[in-house]
């Protein structure tokens, strides 16, 4: 507790525009209060009267001019005229910190805390009350309070910066914000093994020891996390909240934890993430001091969104300041938060319609971890009421970020040779792991009837192949496309279709799709023939390490190695090949005995035809002379083939002359 000077001052004169007086002798030790008026316990009647909203002081004008600078220029300035009212409603602090200013003034004792002094400290800085008018006046004495007392203590600090919140800019322009966010952050970076100050985020009350003040000398006292730091800092306000990390970054602190103490602040400051109920749903399931009042003045070091909209509420510019403001505070590195909180940052920065280039960036973070990300964090609504249920431009510009980001690192020059074996697997393993979250996205958003056959595309081939060692994921998310939408062209489910490789597929996959009448034609063929050479092959290889041989050549060269790209069909094992070869042969069997069947009734029908359509016989005689004329030609055809052997036989035989008996 300080005490006020009461000590006479005499023999002060006008010199420059500032009253000098000697002090009135008004004997006090308190004010009274009477409704919303102040008066002073004395007899001496009141001749001035100071008005701060609709709270009335009745006081006397030369105990103010002993010790204000600025009560003796308005006295001064009026001189000529009986001056018994003024208004003082822009004063920092309002009534409360006049009412210990003019106490001060009165040399009524004054109880300097944390809660006050940075109120009263603007206030005498309003009033002008220097050294020049009394030596040890308020502002000295404030100063002293704030630096030796306030400084050295934790909790006290993170009170006077809360209390700061309404004292823009005059909190500003003393350096109060500046160096209590110092203090916070040189003693949030220190050793948590030599922290001995109380830290709690509930309400202080009580200020609390010293910097050097041992709360527990007692060795078994229990060791401090190093998060130990989050709740304290978590009840300022939001441009408060980023001087302090602006602060602790300069001391140099991990950014891991920067980047949980961010998560915590929002987590705090946001509860309930938004109900996306029509431009006013924004509501809280909880008040919390970040968020509380508005911001009236204070800094400013990120870009300006749609703060004209007519149409946001107050409470929306709030939390657009805040997602704002954590965003361009959050660390470059790419681990300093997780994938899940850089989601529900970016689908709450979409609904506020937060600054175009912060949300730009903050896509760009989410694609440095794109493969940490998980179903549900990816299901971004799209607030455009023509557009999809689901953002699917949104996913498909992370992906691409992720992909830059992947050639990036790749390409880096600067990358050690003995690292680049384990970066390439990593970065292979990462690429895999966001092929199956994109499929299960695309399987989700599929269902959506007005998702254009484009936008299902573009996303599903914007991963390279290399990236999908199983085109399930691919396929149930084409099945499930087809089923919600059934009126698409024979055209069109081609090229859908078009985007997964049939020699991707599992076992399980191709009989499926082999059933799949929502498939075209040709793309079943495909997975039928694509099935049966990974049968043929995993045949021939089989036999090949029977025999001992070593030189195999596989019946189809794929995309990728055959049997990497079926795992759950060929490297089970012999049994479930040979069975479905049997199940084949049997098929096959049953497809040539139907054929035969078949063949036999054709036959029948052909007799039966022959049969109906024969001409009728001919009359007696004519058939006669048909005889008769084919007999005739037949007779002609054998004379003439015999007649050159008959003529051979004539000159070689000699002629017998017969002996006539006459």
């Amino acid at each position: 507790m300080w005490d006020s000077e009461s000590d006479s001052v005499a023999g002060r004169d006008y010199d420059n525009g500032v009253i000098s007086a000697t002090k009135h002798g008004v004997q006090t030790d308190r004010f009274e209060q009477r409704g919303k008026s102040w008066f002073v316990a004395t007899d001496v009647p009141s001749d001035f009267l100071v008005q701060i909203g609709d709270v009335c002081f009745h006081l006397h004008k030369y105990p103010l001019l002993s010790r204000s600078g600025k009560m003796n220029r308005i006295i001064y300035d009026s001189r000529g005229i009986d001056l018994s009212k003024i208004a003082m409603d822009d004063i920092p602090g309002g009534p409360e910190a006049f009412e210990l200013a003019a106490k001060f003034c009165y040399g009524i004792a004054v109880d300097l805390t944390a809660t006050n002094i940075s109120g009263l400290r603007c206030a005498a800085e309003f009033l002008e009350m220097t050294e020049d008018l009394e030596e040890g006046n308020l502002i000295f004495k404030t100063e002293a309070f704030l630096s030796y007392v306030v400084l050295s203590s934790w909790r006290d600090s993170i009170l006077v910066l809360k209390s700061c919140e309404n004292l823009s800019p005059w909190a500003e322009n003393l350096q109060i914000v500046r160096r209590c966010s110092e203090s916070i952050a040189w003693k949030a970076c220190a050793n948590p093994k030599g922290i001995r100050w109380q830290y709690t985020g509930k309400p202080m009350k009580v200020s609390s020891p010293g910097w050097n003040e041992m709360k527990d000398s007692s060795p078994s006292r229990s060791p401090v996390p190093p998060d130990w730091w989050f709740e304290d800092v978590s009840i300022l306000r939001i441009d408060h909240f980023v001087r302090v990390i602006t602060a602790i970054k300069v001391k140099g602190m991990r950014y891991e934890l920067i980047g949980a103490a961010i998560t915590h602040y929002a987590t705090k400051s946001l509860p309930g993430l938004i109900k996306e109920s029509g431009a006013s749903g924004l509501q809280e399931e909880g008040s919390s001091g970040a968020v509380s009042g508005h911001w009236k003045g204070g800094l400013h070091m990120i870009v300006a969104g749609n703060r004209e909209d007519p149409t946001s509420t107050s409470q929306m510019r709030d939390q657009r300041m805040i997602i704002e403001s954590l965003i361009s505070i959050i660390p470059p590195q790419k681990d300093s938060v997780s994938c899940s909180f850089l989601l529900q940052l970016l689908r709450m920065a979409n609904l506020m319609k937060v600054a175009p280039a912060l949300v730009t960036e903050l896509e760009k973070r989410v694609g440095m971890q794109f493969e940490q990300a998980n179903l549900a964090d990816l299901l971004i609504p799209c607030y455009n009421k023509a557009e999809t249920m689901y953002d699917v431009d949104l996913v498909r510009r992370l992906l691409e970020h992720f992909l830059i980001q992947e050639q990036m690192e790749t390409e880096n020059p600067n990358r050690q040779s003995v690292h680049e074996g384990v970066q390439r697997i990593n970065s292979s393993n990462a690429k895999m792991r966001v092929a199956r979250l994109v499929d299960s996205y695309l399987t989700e958003v599929s269902r959506d009837s007005n998702l254009s056959l484009t936008k299902f595309q573009v996303l599903a081939e914007a991963l390279p192949e290399s990236a999908r060692s199983c085109d399930d994921g691919l396929y149930r998310a084409i099945d499930s496309y087809l089923k919600a939408h059934p009126t698409l062209s024979e055209h069109e489910r081609k090229r859908l279709c078009r985007v997964m490789d049939c020699q991707k597929l599992s076992m399980d996959a191709c009989m499926h799709a082999a059933q799949n009448e929502r498939l075209p034609l040709r793309v079943v063929v495909q997975v039928l023939f694509s099935e049966q050479v990974k049968i043929s092959n995993a045949i021939a290889s089989n036999s090949v390490k029977e025999t001992g041989g070593s030189h195999y050549q596989p019946m189809v060269q794929n995309r990728k190695t055959l049997l990497e790209g079926t795992p759950q069909s060929f490297q089970e094992g012999w049994a479930a090949a040979k069975k479905d070869i049997n199940t084949l042969k049997f098929e096959l069997e049953t497809v040539k005995t139907k054929y035969l069947e078949l063949q036999h009734d054709m036959e029948n029908l052909q007799r039966q035809f022959d049969k109906v359509t024969k001409p009728k016989q001919q009359s007696a005689w004519s058939s006669g002379w048909k005889k008769l004329s084919k007999i005739t030609k037949l007779s002609t055809t054998e004379n003439n083939v015999d007649s050159p052997s008959n003529a051979a036989q004539a000159r070689k035989a000699p002629r017998r002359w017969r002996n006539s008996i006459s």
